[in-house]
């Protein structure tokens, strides 16, 4: 015995109309339960969509270049030998196969949301609109209102004028660089109250050899949040150094210890800890500004920056605050390898409190790190590196840290920055203080 089921979308978090940019399977195909079926492309990182049931591949129900969301049938699948009597399967399939395309579609027409979109925190220079002209979907609405932009001003390129992602992201581009599309004038351009003047157009080529390589997604999106935040946050960046010789003789000598059972502590580790007792200490870090109110956290979610072969992602550590030195090493670990394969889901980079963005395995000195919005303050972290410190009778060789904490000035003066930094640098100096 045998019945036909859809193969839907799972949870995928928040993510609507998320693009399909690969197929592994066609028609006539034998899959198996968890095999990956499709391959979805996502702000920050690619999913597999992996099969719930067994059986042989009757219809694809996608192609590569449609968005598809959570529900979605991405294929129809026969399954043999199921247990389930003939005329309920019989009876059941027909109507699945009919309401399913219509609960796919349905958030994309929903009225409330297409009625209502929320007001945006910024507002840039009025120009004229037709409102009748603004068809977008919910997804490109809340990615337009977390970029400050009302989608009434955009102008769409997608069928019968609809706005895509794609549009909002060349409108905020232009709208920061003054160019066409942007709510400008040749004089210059607006955003946030900033004049600018228009982005200078070269000829490149001109010069010598050029080659044109396009973004790709991961670094659109990233250029376009990192912009916002760059222009829309009075931050200041504060610096420190942290003695860690001690701490790095302590990690050498717990990592050769324990080098047989495979366990691994890496420095960030230990900064994560210090970023938890620092947060409890000094509240007003672990915050988020929401209208005229401070929105205090209770919870200790921390986020680090990963490189990878695409561009730069932000896993998070949640509830860092409940977990040891080896669980979180054994984590960051985890993700950072995830994040490398593109590998990572939603719900693995969202919900931070607090960003560390550490460049020690690279180098430098000191950088000052975008604040990443809603966060009020991020803590960036250098190369340490052997340096003379005077002991009041001599200079010593000690291993330092340069610290870096770029902080939201609307909420951190610069003495309770200060604090905030010194305090962590106490604590790398001496991770005893971490017990208190």
């Amino acid at each position: 015995m045998s019945q036909l089921i859809d193969i839907k979308v799972p949870d995928i978090g928040d993510y609507k109309d998320v693009p399909v940019i690969e197929v592994l399977v066609k028609a006539g195909d034998r899959v198996e339960k968890e095999q990956s079926i499709v391959v979805l492309e996502s702000d920050k990182a690619t999913m597999d969509v992996p099969s719930s049931h067994s059986g042989v591949v009757k219809e694809v129900k996608v192609k590569v270049g449609d968005s598809i969301s959570e529900g979605a049938v991405v294929l129809v699948l026969e399954e043999s030998g199921a247990a389930a009597p003939a005329p309920t399967q019989t009876a059941s399939a027909p109507v699945a196969a009919k309401s399913e395309p219509v609960a796919a579609t349905a958030p994309k027409v929903e009225p409330p949301i297409v009625r209502a979109p929320a007001p945006p925190p910024i507002t840039i220079a009025p120009v004229e609109i037709d409102p009748t002209a603004s068809h977008a979907s919910p997804s490109v609405r809340k990615f337009a209102r977390e970029l400050g932009v009302t989608v009434h001003q955009v102008k769409g390129s997608g069928p019968k004028g609809r706005i895509t992602q794609e549009d909002v992201q060349a409108f905020v581009k232009a709208a920061m660089s003054g160019g066409a599309g942007s709510p400008s004038t040749a004089s210059g351009g607006s955003l946030g109250g900033l004049n600018l003047i228009p982005w200078p157009k070269v000829d490149f080529s001109k010069f010598g050899e050029t080659e044109r390589q396009p973004l790709n997604r991961i670094k659109k999106l990233t250029a376009a949040n990192l912009g916002r935040n760059w222009v829309m946050i009075p931050a200041v960046t504060y610096h420190e150094d942290a003695d860690i010789t001690d701490l790095e003789a302590f990690r050498v000598l717990t990592n050769k210890e324990n080098e047989k059972q495979g366990l691994k502590i890496t420095m960030l580790a230990f900064l994560m800890k210090a970023a938890v007792a620092a947060l409890k200490k000094f509240p007003e870090f672990n915050s988020s500004i929401d209208g005229d109110d401070l929105v205090l956290k209770k919870y200790f979610n921390i986020a680090f920056a990963a490189d990878t072969p695409n561009g730069l992602v932000v896993p998070v550590i949640r509830d860092a605050d409940k977990k040891g030195i080896f669980e979180l090493a054994r984590e960051t670990s985890e993700l950072a390898a995830l994040a490398r394969d593109g590998k990572l889901k939603p719900e693995q980079m969202q919900g931070a409190s607090f960003t560390i963005s550490s460049l020690g395995g690279i180098g430098g000195t000191y950088f000052s790190p975008i604040v990443n919005a809603p966060e009020v303050a991020i803590l960036g972290v250098s190369k340490a590196a052997m340096k003379p410190v005077w002991d009041g009778k001599q200079f010593v060789p000690r291993l330092i840290c340069p610290l870096s904490l770029s902080a939201d000035h609307r909420v951190i003066d610069g003495a309770l920055a200060t604090r905030f930094n010194v305090y962590i640098a106490q604590l790398m100096s001496d991770f005893r203080r971490a017990a208190l």
